[in-house]
């Protein structure tokens, strides 16, 4: 079983000269994901009460996600203005203040089921945005050593922007991170975190030496790589496919390793420190055939199970 916290929101997704809106967010995709791929899985993030805010609810129960942890606020649904690039890469630009998202505090996060891991994706909101930010941060600081806790830090340039600038989030995110089992990042994502480091490695590899016990670093077409707190380096190669968008595909990676991990009983951290280099790669490959598909389709549209695995 496996909590995944943070924002559901609705991409306005250019198609055909117009702006299509779709259920999305990091969270929410992450949960769609897991819940495709069979994982028993609970949506702990705020909903509104509006037409969006049913529509996305209504899609995870289609997902089997369960929704008894997502509290439901009368304030409007996020929203996040999506631009595709010439080679279909996605940015994004957000309406978050006074939105069902972005209000979630300490008081809507309730006790968590025995046994379950506990994602946290971080997008939208981030640690930067009260009080959700606040309320994320103390329910990983809450739960680490309790079950296993993964964060992925999904950075957005905007955050930083309405923070006053990268050095308060990525202190925040730092010191999270130091007591989590797992993290799951981009290489883009450790470069913006901490451009006053000698790149993307050398933020993987000193998280991995003061914290989680994996850190897990997703580089685009140039595939994955596990740094393990033991010193190991585990790569796996892209999978070649013909993009059609990469909306969404971090995300599906995240799903993918969740659910390897959930399938072979990873439930803390001792397990996850025992992995050996097979088993990692086995992992990776397994993230990266989920991230692979969601590539091949327009828009945020993880595999089932059946996809996967044919």
């Amino acid at each position: 079983m496996i909590v995944v916290a943070g924002e559901a929101l609705i991409d306005l997704a250019p198609r055909d000269g117009l702006l299509l809106p779709l259920a999305g967010g990091s969270p929410y995709n992450v949960a769609v994901g897991l819940g495709r791929l069979g994982r028993d899985t609970l949506y702990l993030g705020g909903l509104s009460t509006d037409a969006f805010g049913q529509l996305m609810a209504e899609r995870l129960d289609a997902d089997g996600v369960d929704l008894s942890l997502a509290p439901r606020f009368e304030g409007p649904s996020t929203l996040a203005v999506v631009h595709l690039d010439d080679e279909g890469r996605a940015t994004y630009g957000f309406y978050l203040d006074g939105t069902a998202a972005a209000s979630v505090d300490d008081a809507h996060l309730p006790a968590l089921p025995s046994g379950a891991a506990l994602h946290v994706s971080l997008g939208a909101i981030g640690f930067a945005h009260e009080p959700t930010g606040r309320a994320l941060a103390a329910l990983l600081r809450r739960e680490a050593g309790a079950r296993l806790t993964s964060l992925d830090p999904n950075v957005r340039p905007l955050v930083f922007e309405q923070a006053g600038g990268v050095a308060p989030y990525a202190g925040m995110v730092d010191e999270v991170v130091a007591g989590l089992d797992l993290v799951k990042v981009s290489d883009e994502d450790l470069e913006q975190l901490h451009p006053e480091l000698d790149g993307w490695h050398a933020v993987a590899r000193r998280w991995a030496d003061t914290g989680p016990a994996l850190v897990v670093v997703t580089r685009g077409p140039d595939g994955a790589v596990a740094l393990t707190a033991d010193g190991r380096e585990v790569p796996v190669p892209g999978e070649r496919v013909e993009v059609v968008d990469t909306v969404g595909a971090g995300d599906a990676f995240t799903s993918g390793l969740l659910d390897w991990l959930d399938r072979e009983g990873i439930a803390d951290r001792a397990a996850l420190a025992a992995l050996d280099d097979d088993a990692l790669r086995s992992a990776l490959v397994h993230a990266r055939r989920v991230a692979a598909i969601t590539c091949t389709r327009a828009g945020s549209d993880p595999p089932r199970a059946d996809e996967v695995e044919g």
